[in-house]
């Protein structure tokens, strides 16, 4: 988990900066009243915890399986796609939600179910390389857990520290492991978020016709104010 390896890039023309750039800055078009009212609000999944833990985790696993697993291998790909599948299937959900509750609540379950398979293969590869899983109240597994890098680089630098105990691959196995069940957890939380807000303000169909009702409200209004007039 060197820090200046960056044999990741080359994956789905990912850069180490997670699609951050001109664009992120762009300002949506959907900025009409009308607009809200229909759509609500929705694509600011860069504002979910959810997401950004997601995200890391996919520049932390791509460095992980260039480093220590054989491209050829199958879990190479495996582990990657599914750490790719987490954060933007939370990204689609966020975006899709304009026009669908469902299918927000689908992809945000994609991504959890992929999410929990990545914590999954993490723990595998520790057994397969015959390395030792932490376990919950340890020493290295509680420092881990509290560790909540932001960045790939401060995850890198943890796992690279010297006489930490532990070698650097178990380290960093052990690691992606956690992360990944954090993000899990998280993606979980979201789910939980989306069926409240669901119940609360209901789907796309209740907006329009809400929408639709406050524009003929409106005209009535403005009708009976001529009139008087």
């Amino acid at each position: 988990m060197e820090n200046g390896h960056n044999g990741h890039n080359g994956h789905n023309g990912h850069n180490g900066q997670s699609g951050r750039g001109a664009n992120s800055e762009a300002r949506s078009a959907l900025r009409s009243a009308a607009a809200e009212r229909v759509y609500g609000k929705h694509g600011g999944y860069r504002n979910l915890t959810a997401y950004r833990v997601a995200e890391m985790l996919y520049d932390y696993t791509c460095r992980f399986c260039d480093r220590y697993i054989p491209f050829k291998d199958r879990h190479h790909d495996q582990m990657v796609q599914s750490a790719r599948s987490g954060y933007q299937n939370i990204a689609e959900g966020s975006e899709d939600s304009a026009t669908s509750r469902k299918l927000e609540m689908n992809l945000t379950n994609v991504a959890k179910s992929s999410l929990g398979e990545l914590a999954r293969d993490y723990r595998k590869h520790l057994t397969r390389r015959k390395l030792p899983i932490w376990q919950q109240g340890e020493r290295l597994f509680e420092e881990a857990r509290a560790l909540r890098p932001n960045t790939l680089e401060e995850a890198a630098a943890w796992v690279n520290q010297k006489k930490a105990g532990g070698c650097t691959e178990e380290r960093a196995a052990n690691l992606g492991a956690i992360l990944a069940a954090q993000a899990h957890y998280l993606s979980e939380r979201l789910l939980d978020r989306h069926a409240r807000d669901f119940e609360n303000e209901g789907g796309f169909s209740e907006r329009l016709y809400q929408a639709r009702i406050a524009q003929h409200h409106g005209r009535n209004q403005e009708s009976r104010g001529g009139e008087t007039n």
